[in-house]
């Protein structure tokens, strides 16, 4: 069967898939449904763009398994009327499923070839809630303010304070949190009046986040 007459076939099995590993949240499904997965991930992997697996992007980054990307998503509790922040754009993809859920999609990314790529991609798929912004996740620029949602798509080996005051009250953090030669668990971080608390939610693995930005690419 000739690439592109397998991809309907793929995306159907794919919404299963999801299903089936207990994504519920009817608003990230059809999101996961509406975004086209295959323009976000390589040309020689679009075979491959709605299998439940991590992809190779360039910059020795990657586009993560939808079933982490519907996870993270759902565990956010998006509201329409939210403003999200995610950490590591990357190929652009988790930004457009975002970008379904809420108000506005502020998405930083330290490596220029990305994010240049990103902000096409989002563009082609009609994402035009989102910004893609050149920069630092560990020192996000002040102008950019503050967020109801908060996304970090890379590892970080301890959430920044300064991260976190990003967070409005009430809002929510989620990112994967352990050291970067290792697993890491997925953290909740809820802010609340007197604080923050926080929660363990399940074992993931993901690529390094590094602090500045890229020196190459």
């Amino acid at each position: 069967m000739p690439n592109n007459e397998r991809l309907p076939h793929e995306k159907m099995r794919f919404q299963l898939v999801l299903r089936r590993r207990g994504i519920s949240d009817q608003a990230v499904l059809r999101a996961m449904e509406g975004i086209p997965r295959e323009l976000f991930v390589e040309a020689s992997d679009r075979v491959y763009a709605y299998r439940d697996t991590a992809l190779g992007i360039p910059c020795g980054q990657t586009i993560s398994q939808p079933f982490v990307v519907a996870y993270m998503t759902e565990q956010l509790r998006l509201d329409p009327r939210h403003r999200a922040l995610e950490i590591g754009t990357g190929s652009g993809y988790q930004a457009a499923i975002l970008s379904r859920l809420c108000h506005e999609v502020v998405t930083l990314e330290r490596f220029k070839t990305l994010a240049e790529t990103a902000r096409r991609r989002l563009a082609a798929t009609g994402c035009d809630n989102v910004e893609v912004v050149l920069g630092d996740g560990f020192d996000v620029p002040a102008n950019l303010g503050t967020f109801d949602r908060i996304m970090v798509t890379a590892a970080m080996e301890e959430i920044p304070k300064a991260l976190l005051e990003r967070l409005e009250p009430g809002g929510i953090l989620i990112a994967p949190v352990g050291p970067h030669n290792d697993g890491q668990v997925l953290v909740r971080v809820r802010r609340g009046e007197e604080g923050y608390d926080s929660e363990n939610l399940v074992a993931v693995r993901f690529v390094p986040a590094l602090p500045g930005l890229a020196r190459e690419l």
